[in-house]
């Protein structure tokens, strides 16, 4: 079967890649390049590169160092903490500082231990202490407008 030009620039790329990796010699690379542009047929651009890698040469995967552990035999993950109890904690440590927080943490207190019961996920002691430091902050709150309104 004839080559087309087409043919022919790819024998020529082929020559190119061997001669710029060291597979051939300056003399015998301009030889080949002679010999592949007056080519006519497929079997002579053959007998030019058949002897240099055609494209990338395949490399075998890395085997790991150690087999691969089936997922039933690995640990499970811990369970994700809630992030709704982070939030009344960090509300509830907020409260003396800022007196408002102290709502916020109460309500994302009891937010987040509906959500742990429901979720299994970890927090239930961040959100205790959330809603512990809120409903401090409210009746101490409350017990010191108690005792403005006693001594007024």
């Amino acid at each position: 079967m004839r080559a087309s030009h087409t043919d022919r620039e790819r024998a020529i790329d082929v020559l190119k890649a061997g001669f710029s990796e060291g597979r051939l010699g300056q003399a015998e690379y301009e030889q080949r390049l002679a010999r592949a542009s007056q080519a006519q047929t497929y079997a002579e651009l053959g007998v030019l590169i058949a002897d240099l890698p055609q494209g990338p040469v395949p490399v075998p995967a890395p085997q790991p160092a150690y087999p691969e552990v089936p997922r039933t035999f690995l640990p499970a993950p811990p369970p994700r903490t809630n992030g709704t109890a982070i939030g009344a904690l960090v509300c509830g440590v907020l409260t003396p500082m800022y007196g408002l927080t102290a709502i916020p943490a109460v309500i994302l207190g009891h937010k987040a231990k509906a959500e742990i019961r429901r979720t299994g996920e970890q927090g239930d002691g961040l959100a205790t202490a959330g809603l512990v430091l809120g409903w401090l902050a409210i009746c101490g709150v409350l017990a010191i407008i108690g005792l403005i309104g006693l001594l007024s």
